[in-house]
């Protein structure tokens, strides 16, 4: 099992989704318990409410005195045993302290035990004591005689006062209504209980929601007038306020375990992405760290065998063009030798001619062997100019010296270095050189009058134009000049644009150096502009 587990990337990914889902299954079951908990308590609260805020109310407006009766006529009707203490000398916690003080009431079961701070009344300190209930359980009684407790309190009123007295007290999960007739679907026996002064209950709907029924005393003959509580609501539902942070919690929850799967998977991804960018860069000694033999550990392993494979064929090819190179330059030296030695043999014009093109002949051949060992010995010695011997290079002077050495060779063009502040760039001296040499020869084969060179301080890097009036590159053929032995025409003349590989010393001098080779179009000369950008180096200490 262990072995698969190590081999199979999506099954662990799997795997630990799975689990993932479970530690969310429990985190739902104890968050549902706990609201469920919460919910729990807010019902006995409100419950209680009514009870509680009538008998507080009225111990508040009644003189100390009288309180010890009116509670034992509470307890009597209400089946608890009732008791007013000073909160100061109470054994609360703070929270339970700051409840009393919003006036709520605080609920504790096994047994019940109700606890609500009397309100404050004109010129007294009712406010440091509270009433505390004590009963067994919830049943009917507590139901019928709060309902018989408020009804005659709301009798012994003016009928105007009445509404203003239900306004002033808590009902909690007890929707207060004073009738002035009573309900249609009312039986015979039910109407006959309520003149007896009994407290009818009422199932109402298909929720059985329970109302219940209370007719005031009229001992005057006035109007009569009945209590009607509910429907009271069974709590049996999660308040939208409780649901919410509970999905919200669960998905934070998911989302971040499953981001947490997924970052290993990516991370390692990424380091792929970033091994296959750097050797398409050049730098073939890249290699991906293998971790495990899973499936990307299997492919990270293919990567570092291909990228072997590669760099192998690479090198092969490189110490191949080098080593023919070199054997090339003994046989064309012995030609020029033997071509020399005729010449000096020799007086006749025609053979003197053939001798001339032979020599010119040879001297382009001994250039290009030249050119593909520059080629070769840049591909070969040096990654990302780690193997370059930087100086301190001075670009205004090298560029005079490019013209300076190009300039006879070009006599019907102009070769100009525009004006501006001197520059000094930490770079390879003889291969900077060499590229801008390049660039602005390519200029001179294609330029018609004239070649400008230009150079900027950037804050961070130097740049370097060379533009032209030539017919210039079109646009579809800028990616492919740079190709080894790439050129615009089918032509392998020299007239007509080298031998293809100064283009690409110069993109090769420039990844040495960090840096890049661009074209695009001279705005001022209208034909092309090439662009060297090298980056600013720390000078050594």
């Amino acid at each position: 099992m262990r072995r698969v587990l190590s081999h199979g990337s999506f099954l662990r990914f799997y795997l630990l989704l799975g689990l993932a889902l479970c530690v969310v299954f429990f985190i739902a079951l104890g968050g549902r318990s706990f609201i469920e908990q919460v919910r729990r308590e807010d019902y006995r609260e409100q419950l209680a409410a009514l009870p509680m805020s009538l008998m507080t109310q009225r111990l508040a407006s009644v003189p100390t005195e009288e309180r010890e009766a009116l509670i034992g006529n509470f307890s009597e009707q209400l089946g608890m045993q009732l008791a007013l203490r000073d909160m100061r000398d109470a054994p609360l916690g703070y929270f339970e302290r700051a409840r009393l003080e919003r006036g709520t009431v605080l609920v504790a079961e096994e047994p019940w035990q109700l606890r609500q701070r009397l309100p404050l009344a004109s010129g007294s300190s009712d406010e440091q004591w509270m009433l505390e209930a004590t009963f067994n359980a919830w049943s009917e009684r507590q139901w019928q005689g709060s309902m018989v407790l408020l009804g005659e309190w709301l009798a012994a009123m003016p009928m105007e006062e009445r509404l203003d007295a239900l306004a002033a007290l808590r009902p909690g999960s007890w929707p207060l209504s004073l009738l002035n007739a009573l309900p249609d679907d009312l039986t015979t026996e039910q109407q006959f209980q309520l003149t007896l002064g009994g407290v009818i209950t009422r199932l109402v709907s298909d929720k059985l929601s329970i109302t219940l029924l209370y007719q005031l005393p009229n001992p005057s003959g006035g109007t009569d007038q009945w209590l009607q509580a509910g429907p009271i609501s069974r709590g049996d539902t999660l308040p939208p306020n409780l649901h919410l942070p509970l999905l919200v919690a669960l998905m934070v929850v998911l989302s971040l375990i499953v981001y947490l799967i997924m970052r290993s998977i990516e991370s390692r991804m990424a380091r792929l992405e970033l091994a296959a960018t750097r050797i398409a860069s050049g730098r073939l000694e890249t290699r991906v760290k293998v971790e495990s033999g899973d499936f990307l550990g299997r492919l990270g392993m293919a990567f570092n065998g291909m990228a072997n494979q590669v760099q192998s064929l690479l090198r092969g090819q490189q110490e191949m063009i080098r080593a023919v190179s070199h054997e090339l330059r003994t046989p064309v030296a012995r030609i020029r030798f033997a071509v020399q030695m005729v010449e000096d043999m020799t007086d006749q014009p025609a053979i003197q001619r053939q001798l001339q093109g032979i020599d010119a002949d040879i001297a382009e051949l001994d250039e290009l062997v030249d050119e593909i060992l520059t080629y070769a010995r840049l591909g070969g010695e040096t990654v990302n100019g780690a193997e370059l011997e930087m100086a301190l290079v001075d670009c205004r002077a090298m560029a005079e010296r490019v013209i300076d050495t190009l300039a006879p060779l070009h006599s019907g063009l102009t070769l100009e270095l525009m004006p501006g502040p001197d520059i000094e760039l930490l770079a390879e001296p003889r291969y900077l050189q060499r590229a801008l040499q390049n660039l602005v020869g390519n200029a001179c084969r294609y330029g018609q009058s004239q070649v400008v060179i230009r150079l900027w301080d950037e804050p961070h890097l130097v740049r370097i134009d060379v533009e032209d009036d030539g017919p210039g590159i079109p646009f579809e053929a800028r990616g492919d000049i740079f190709k080894p032995f790439a050129r615009l025409d089918d032509s392998r003349a020299r007239s007509s644009g080298g031998y293809g590989l100064g283009l690409s010393i110069v993109q090769k001098i420039m990844a040495g150096h960090g840096g890049s080779v661009t074209v695009d179009s001279s705005p001022a000369l209208g034909g092309a502009r090439f662009t060297l950008l090298i980056p600013r180096r720390d000078s050594p200490v």
